[in-house]
């Protein structure tokens, strides 16, 4: 009989499903370990909010935890967890050199969410009003990140553009990494037919967490450039904001006389995005795979987004509707798709193939546990065909030791 693996996931925050992709995302895994019968601890410093999931009722240990405190490393004793997996680069970065001094037998894993200087980096160039080139991806973000990618003995990417990017690009070794997008149930073939109709819908609608900078931008961009020109085209529809976390500023583009409505947090996503005829996400800057647009999908909500918007998402398969980058072509392909059913009919169709097959969990669920199993029955091997790995971990394990040390003692 195997021995039951214990695992301890190291969170920014407590998962909020109901808030972002990525609270979705670390649900699944979460509930991915728990069916392979595995011992699931949750850990972190932030703070339970009114949104966070109830993770202890679905069986998951939970403790939060101190930065800078040397009662982690106590808590890491008494877990003595097989596998340690860190939420983003930054959590790993805080709490990564204890784990590998207290348990370094434990089997280290970065779940990047999407590469974080990548985000940043297309943000920048267009701040700038820059094209977007690789000289932009060198930054101290990207070091700090890929430090982390190496320090740790198994990365989760997210999209298949950053995959290519780290391994031709960065030169990191693609042992080091395991494509893992959202992954979902398949979408039978008669689901379409207990969601409303194409003229049952009405309206278009955007939807995303605002503390996310590109949600922002993108709810801007609609209101300030996209909208006017679409409306006048549309003159009855109306474009209905969600998001949770929306500040004052993001409530002050309401506007019913416009048919911009601003209503902040959705209690339940699936049930406004299926309400909803058309999604818009003018995604300008980003990275990683969209939560919003998997969303839509399966309630049988075609979209229109950018290139970004739609990056590693749907493969060689038809898109669910549009990808337009130009303002008027925007407005057009959504005119088009909202005003046409046999055109919106179908790239309901493709949303469905999409997920079917590029995101059925079955693709991925197995493949991720053994290589999680593979890399642990060579977990010496493995670290030292990864030298440079060895050394940023040695390296940084003296160097934010002698840190926390320092603010431990400031903090007495």
């Amino acid at each position: 009989m195997e021995k039951k693996q214990k695992i301890l996931v190291i969170g920014s925050v407590w998962p909020e499903p109901n808030s972002s992709a990525a609270g979705s995302r670390m649900l699944q895994l979460l509930q991915l370990f728990l069916a392979n019968n595995w011992d699931v601890a949750f850990s972190s410093s932030s703070l339970v909010s009114d949104y966070s999931f109830d993770i202890e009722s679905i069986g998951i240990s939970k403790y939060s935890i101190v930065l800078n405190s040397d009662s982690f490393n106590v808590l890491l004793k008494e877990i003595n967890p097989d596998i340690v997996l860190f939420d983003r680069f930054m959590t790993e970065e805080q709490f990564g050199w204890r784990v590998a001094n207290v348990c370094p037998n434990s089997l280290r894993i970065l779940d990047t969410e999407d590469l974080h200087f990548l985000r940043q980096a297309r943000h920048k160039a267009f701040k700038e009003k820059k094209e977007f080139n690789q000289t932009y991806l060198f930054s101290d973000t990207a070091k700090r990140e890929i430090a982390s990618i190496l320090r740790c003995d198994l990365s989760l990417i997210i999209s298949e553009f950053e995959i290519d990017l780290l391994i031709n690009s960065f030169k990191i070794d693609k042992s080091l990494l395991h494509y893992l997008p959202i992954f979902s149930d398949k979408i039978a073939d008669d689901f379409y037919d207990s969601l409303p109709s194409f003229n049952d819908r009405n309206d278009f609608i955007f939807i995303g967490n605002f503390w996310h900078e590109p949600n922002w931008n993108a709810v801007q961009y609609l209101k300030e450039t996209i909208w006017p020109s679409l409306s006048e085209r549309l003159p009855k529809a109306k474009l209905l904001i969600y998001g949770a976390y929306p500040s004052q500023k993001v409530f002050q583009l309401h506007n019913e006389k416009e048919r911009f409505y601003v209503f902040g947090r959705a209690e339940n996503a699936y049930n406004v995005i299926k309400k909803a005829k058309v999604m818009l996400a003018p995604i300008r800057f980003g990275a990683g795979i969209k939560g919003k647009l998997l969303d839509a999908m399966h309630c049988g909500t075609p979209s229109v987004t950018t290139s970004i918007g739609a990056e590693s998402m749907f493969g060689e398969l038809p898109w669910n509707g549009f990808i337009a980058n130009s303002i008027e072509g925007f407005a057009e392909k959504a005119t088009q798709l909202y005003s046409d059913e046999n055109i919106w009919l179908e790239a309901q169709n493709n949303g469905r193939n999409i997920i079917n097959q590029r995101y059925d969990r079955n693709l991925y669920e197995e493949n991720f546990i053994q290589q999680i199993i593979r890399v642990q029955k060579k977990l010496e091997i493995h670290r030292q065909q990864n030298f440079i790995g060895s050394i940023l971990q040695h390296n940084t394990m003296n160097a934010t030791k002698y840190m926390a040390k320092w603010i431990q003692e400031k903090n007495k």
